[in-house]
């Protein structure tokens, strides 16, 4: 429940935190700031006039905690063969050293956290794990459908994985 809780929490903010950024001046962001605190405020006044509310808002949020801790369809769909455009696959070894550098002391890295990683520098916008998984593969670098990290299993790369030569990007062998 705890992952999920975290995962909502995340979404809600990234959320809220787009809709202000995506006010077309300052002056549109700075008022966008103050209804994100005033319905926050609101809330919490609401919660502590009516405290029995506080038990349908924790069983809603169980609900969702729940919901956002499942696997999506995107952790579990395989890609479409031709869904990886050509020129867009990046440097085998800059991608194996991003991938050590993700796991640290881990066995392996989720390819939902490889995705909030690039989205958090600004690449793979608009991607989804079903497309990095396209991209990295095109790259060489074996996905793994079941790989555990932080007890959880999802689709990831596997350290073993990474130390192992690199096949020939899919382009090469296609050619």
């Amino acid at each position: 429940m705890w992952f999920g809780s975290g995962v909502l929490a995340r979404r809600l903010a990234g959320r809220a935190a787009d809709w202000v950024r995506k006010g077309p001046t300052r002056t549109h962001r700075v008022v966008r700031i103050v209804l994100v605190l005033l319905g926050l405020y609101v809330a919490a006044r609401i919660v502590r006039a009516a405290p029995n509310l506080m038990w349908a808002i924790t069983a809603v949020w169980c609900w969702c905690a729940a919901r956002a801790a499942r696997p999506s369809k995107d952790d579990t769909a395989d890609p479409p063969a031709d869904e990886v455009e050509e020129g867009t696959a990046p440097d085998p070894a800059a991608v194996r050293t991003l991938l050590a550098d993700l796991m640290g002391a881990h066995a392996g890295v989720h390819l939902s956290t490889v995705l909030a990683h690039l989205q958090q520098q600004g690449q793979g916008e608009g991607w989804t794990v079903t497309d990095l998984r396209a991209r990295l593969e095109a790259a060489g670098v074996p996905v793994r459908r079941c790989v555990k990290v932080a007890r959880r299993v999802a689709y990831g790369v596997h350290r073993d994985d990474l130390s192992a030569p690199s096949p020939r990007p899919a382009e090469e062998r296609a050619a």
